[in-house]
């Protein structure tokens, strides 16, 4: 197994529980990958994924291992998902519960009500059921090619709403544009433009008002800390530190890796590597029709994270809140067509501290502020960082009436080139590829190699893509694929 992210050890633990044996090598110091902690000041910030969603995915994940999910992590739900300025100073609060959220559409004088939002989510809700047991349950690309997707299948694929973009999708369900832009923003969920995004990618509300939003009582990185903890009552070897140079193929199959410059034999290799960076790195010499199509892709955005230690607080803020601009749609034309960091940007402030008071010190709150931004091209990110830190400043000081640079009492900055370095994400991208095609869902890597045999991809970049509960069902789906393949290798 390479990598310790959440999505290799879903697929180490499924393995495991059927009695495979298991060696994980991860490079850096502590499992989790993107899912990461840092302490900076008497702060500490999760550096990476901010919200839990598909919660039964992780508890079915213990379960099947005879494990309790409960015992390892308290989910918090968040009440409202998020807190949300738009720059006419319109503040609209969201729930999962559509009393509350039509109520709260009330107060803001949205144009929009109860059933304006239950069509909409109707709507949602039937492209999750027609998507999920192809998409996110199971690996596409098998039924594929094994044929085994039926004609009522293949009549549910064909409902995926493709053939407009999530955008026009959403204008033409809510009348009020700040609604538009407040569901518009999903597609960033997994690094995409909404305007160019399809209207399939309205499964993602789908699962966060159907199923709910979560924070984690001591942060994201208790989810990590369970998995390895599980994998190792199951038997997992983890080696932490180690870097895996390559992966051997010989004849046409996965033999094995070569790890710190030993060359280390095994049945099968299952990679939680960023697919770019499997291809790139550790599979020289291997010329592949499908690594070369994969890096031709659109890769998905990055962001830029300033880790801000705050002495003061903010009750009028939740624990997640978005600071929207007025020309959205500039947003995505720096990102995807100038390559660039947005000069009016976006801007996602995540306070952990509101649910764990231990995460700042008495008084002060952790902010974690994100903006979105392209994957690395060589972009001076030094100079692009410093101007958007004074763009951020300027939208929060007009949405908050304070100042808040000042009161700034430690700061970490993270840019794509940072990224890329922590998590071996090629080029900082955080979802692998976009999804600004109508055919991107079939464009990701598939979880089993066609033609390299033994050889498995999990993780945000493979199949079905990013975000906690996918990975985890990537993993899940090649750890399955391999027990299927694998048996008397």
């Amino acid at each position: 197994m390479i990598g310790a992210g959440l999505g290799g050890m879903a697929a180490a633990i499924r393995l495991a529980v059927s009695g495979v044996k298991v060696d994980v090598f991860e490079q850096s110091g502590e499992t989790g990958g993107k899912a990461a902690s840092l302490w900076t000041s008497g702060y500490r910030f999760d550096t990476g994924p901010s919200l839990l969603t598909m919660p039964f995915v992780f508890r079915q994940l213990f379960e099947d291992a005879g494990a309790c999910w409960e015992d390892h992590v308290e989910l918090v739900p968040l009440e409202p998902l998020s807190t949300n300025f738009f720059v006419d100073g319109t503040v609209l609060r969201d729930s999962s519960d559509l009393d509350s959220f039509a109520a709260a559409l009330g107060a803001a004088s949205v144009d929009a009500g109860r059933e304006d939002l239950e069509r909409y989510l109707e709507h949602a809700r039937r492209l999750y059921d027609s998507t999920a047991p192809w998409f996110l349950m199971s690996s596409l690309h098998e039924a594929v090619r094994t044929r085994k997707l039926r004609p009522r299948d293949f009549a549910a694929l064909l409902r995926l709403d493709a053939a407009r973009s999530l955008h026009r999708a959403h204008a033409a369900f809510f009348r009020d544009r700040r609604l538009v832009q407040l569901f518009d923003r999903y597609a960033t969920f997994n690094g995409s433009d909404p305007y160019r995004a399809p209207a399939t990618l309205a499964v993602i509300p789908a699962v966060e008002y159907g199923f709910g939003g979560y924070t984690v009582r001591g942060g994201i990185i208790r989810i990590p800390r369970a998995f390895e903890l599980l994998a190792r009552r199951l038997g997992v070897r983890f080696h932490l530190g180690a870097r895996v140079q390559r992966i051997i193929v010989d004849g046409g199959r996965a033999r094995g890796l070569q790890v710190d410059g030993l060359q280390l034999e095994a049945d099968a290799v299952v990679t939680n590597a960023d697919v770019r960076t499997t291809y790139q790195d550790l599979l020289p010499g291997v010329r592949d029709r499908l690594g070369r199509r994969y890096e031709r892709l659109t890769p998905s955005s990055s962001a830029l994270v300033f880790l801000w230690g705050v002495k003061a607080s903010f009750p009028e803020l939740s624990v997640s809140n978005i600071f929207f601009p007025g020309n959205y749609r500039q947003e995505f034309l720096d990102l995807f067509t100038r390559r660039t960091c947005p000069v009016d940007p976006t801007v996602f402030v995540n306070i952990t501290s509101k649910v764990t008071p231990s995460d700042a010190p008495p008084g002060c709150e952790n902010w974690f502020v994100m903006v979105n931004a392209p994957a690395d091209d060589g972009q001076p990110w030094d100079a692009l960082a410093a101007r958007t830190r004074v763009a951020v400043l300027a939208r929060l000081r007009a949405a908050l009436g304070r100042d808040v640079e000042g009161l700034i009492q430690a700061e970490t900055v993270l840019t794509p080139v940072d990224i890329a370095r922590r998590t071996s994400s090629a080029r900082g991208s955080l979802y692998g590829i976009s999804s600004n095609s109508r055919a991107a869902a079939f464009l990701r890597h598939p979880n089993r190699h066609p033609r390299i045999r033994g050889l498995y991809f999990c993780g945000g970049s493979a199949h079905p893509g990013g975000g906690m509960p996918l990975v985890t069902l990537s993993g899940r789906t090649a750890a399955e694929l391999l027990l299927k393949y694998e048996a008397g290798a």
